[in-house]
């Protein structure tokens, strides 16, 4: 390109290139570029004429060329798919016209901050330092798949997408699948995307942090960051997610944190969350969730969600975690396994009962194990689960031994009473030791024990019968003991 061919503003453009030197193009600090549309030819830029002193433009020696313009209107395709530019981008708070095409390319730095512009398309782009579109606001869709940034991306208070805008909610509004960020990503402070934020596959060093943002694709998938790998955390604290949010077999060793987060995709799956790998999960003083939670096969080490905070439906098998806080009762959280749209879980009541095990609440733990037992009744067929009734009434499946103390001093207080007022008749009159009523009626509830009043006296009518049914009750009572104490133990 001439330099006669150049506009007194891309002039100034030119002339500041090889010294690095700034342009801007504002009236006033931190002024928006909404109104870039309608600004004049005194601060309107061809995109050709960046393309061509990115790429070829000229140099002074001693100088680093730095592309450095505010608040300008670029007007044409910004063309630089392929392009190695050496110096640094920084285009802040300008207006393009049309969609940059980064494609391929390798950059220094690029700098998009504040800007407006129709979309982006960064596939396969690489940038040595960071890339910052803090603030920006972008109509169609940012493309930055298989990307590799060697900084951080910024995407704080950007604003992606339309809201009521016509779209395909199964079309990404904003790209980073297979992208490789050697530091933070951050999308927080009012990030705003309306559409889909893929993040599938990507693998991001640092922090990744979504605190305050606003995703937004009722009906569909608002994040889709499935085998997402994370060096350190992943923030989104007072998060607002409207549809569901996808983090199956994400790996993220410190905090996945969602509190005061708001997730929902009501009649849906508002979190799936199976496979995933995670030091901390914290759902602290968030709201309730609204549409289903999937945590399958997903390995913790503290998972932080009060009750009320569980949505009406959730999917927890395989779900294995050391800790469980805050501290609960043992009542309000198996409603939440009550909850299981699998039904009947019963590793999930295992982790459950470890867990309040590990904290030294036994009693909660047995809790725990009484309810997954008559859980597991009503999958059972009509004579299994008469037995496992019995076994309930009697001694609570082993767990409350009290029960059957109770049970056996009621029926001796019965017998003694009866055998004291109606003295049975002795075998061998001459033989037969002095009758005792207690030992009498312990001869009958005790199977195994033999006092000798058993074999010497002989109850006749209704007493007989009442015999009768103190040998079958304490028989029954003792087998239901057993099987009770033999699978307390035996768990123990």
């Amino acid at each position: 390109m001439e330099i006669r061919d150049l506009s007194e503003a891309e002039r100034q453009v030119w002339d500041a290139f090889p010294l690095g030197r700034l342009v801007d193009f504002r009236q006033r600090t931190r002024e928006p570029a909404d109104l870039g549309a309608d600004w004049g030819p005194e601060r309107t830029v061809r995109a050709d004429v960046l393309r061509a002193l990115l790429i070829d433009g000229p140099r002074q020696e001693g100088e680093t060329p730095y592309l450095r313009l505010n608040g300008a209107r670029i007007t044409g395709k910004l063309d630089l798919q392929y392009a190695e530019v050496a110096g640094a981008i920084h285009l802040w708070a300008c207006y393009f016209d049309e969609e940059l095409d980064i494609y391929g390319a390798q950059l220094r730095q690029l700098n998009l901050g504040w800007s407006i512009f129709p979309g982006l398309c960064g596939v396969g782009l690489r940038v040595d330092g960071s890339l910052r579109m803090t603030g920006v606001r972008v109509r169609g869709k940012v493309r930055l798949g298989g990307a590799r940034i060697s900084g951080a991306l910024f995407l704080d208070r950007a604003r992606l997408g339309e809201e009521g805008a016509a779209r395909d909610p199964d079309e990404p509004i904003l790209t980073l699948n297979r992208v490789t960020i050697d530091d933070d990503l951050t999308a927080d402070q009012g990030f705003t995307a309306h559409g889909m934020v893929r993040l599938a596959g990507a693998v991001v060093a640092g922090t990744i942090t979504f605190d305050d943002a606003v995703l937004s694709n009722p009906g569909g998938t608002a994040l889709q960051a499935s085998n997402l790998s994370a060096g350190t955390d992943l923030h989104a604290m007072r998060l607002t997610a409207r549809g569901r949010i996808n983090l199956r077999g994400a790996r993220i060793p410190g905090q996945l944190n969602f509190t005061h987060a708001r997730l929902s995709n009501p009649g849906g799956m508002a979190l799936r969350a199976s496979s995933l790998a995670v030091g901390e999960l914290w759902f602290k003083e968030a709201a309730p969730i609204e549409g289903s939670l999937t945590l399958r096969r997903s390995q913790l080490d503290l998972l932080r969600i009060a009750p009320e905070t569980w949505p009406d439906e959730v999917r927890l098998d395989g779900l294995t975690y050391t800790t469980l806080d805050p501290h609960e009762p043992a009542e309000r959280r198996l409603q939440i396994l009550g909850r299981d749209s699998d039904g009947y879980v019963p590793y999930a009541y295992e982790q459950l009962s470890t867990a309040y095990r590990r904290i030294g609440d036994d009693a909660a733990a047995r809790k725990v194990q009484l309810a997954k037992l008559r859980r597991h009744r009503t999958t059972l067929p009509w004579y299994a689960k008469a037995w496992g009734h019995l076994q309930d009434v009697t001694v609570g499946y082993g767990f409350r031994p009290t029960r059957a103390a109770v049970w056996l001093l009621s029926l001796l207080l019965i017998g003694s009473v009866t055998y004291a007022v109606r003295e049975p008749v002795a075998l061998k009159p001459k033989e037969a030791a002095e009758f005792n009523p207690v030992f009498y009626t312990l001869d009958l509830l005790l199977p195994i024990i033999d006092f000798g009043q058993e074999h010497a006296y002989a109850s006749r009518g209704a007493y007989q019968w009442l015999g009768y049914a103190l040998v079958i009750m304490g028989w029954t009572l003792a087998t239901t003991i057993a099987a009770g104490v033999t699978r307390s133990i035996s768990r123990q």
